[in-house]
């Protein structure tokens, strides 16, 4: 199981994502006080549809509760997407430390 923590300090929430394989989906589920987000809370994403970004379940479904564009859930789903399959090394995060935008 693999889990982050988004900051989302613009909108003023934190998210906890967790993920999961099993089978062929990543079971993710997300702690939040955000109402959008709490829409998507629960996903059973098909691993095939989150490699690519234009035909992507997690965009789609942030697309759905209408999610602002600069949302970093749906990338932070994608990470948790990425460490499950095997694509992106979960120490190797850990080592990296945090992603961050910083406004100048």
């Amino acid at each position: 199981m693999s889990e982050v923590t988004i900051n989302s300090n613009i909108c003023g929430f934190v998210h906890t994502v967790s993920g999961e394989v099993k089978g062929k989906d990543i079971i993710i589920d997300i702690e939040t006080d955000c109402e959008k987000i709490k829409k998507i809370s629960h996903m059973e994403i098909p691993m095939d549809q989150t490699l690519d970004i234009k035909d992507n379940y997690v965009i789609a479904k942030a697309q759905e509760v209408n999610c602002s564009a600069n949302c970093l859930v749906p990338c932070g789903i994608l990470h948790v997407c990425r460490f499950e399959m095997g694509m992106l090394s979960e120490s190797l995060a850990k080592k990296s430390g945090s992603i961050s935008i910083e406004f100048k």
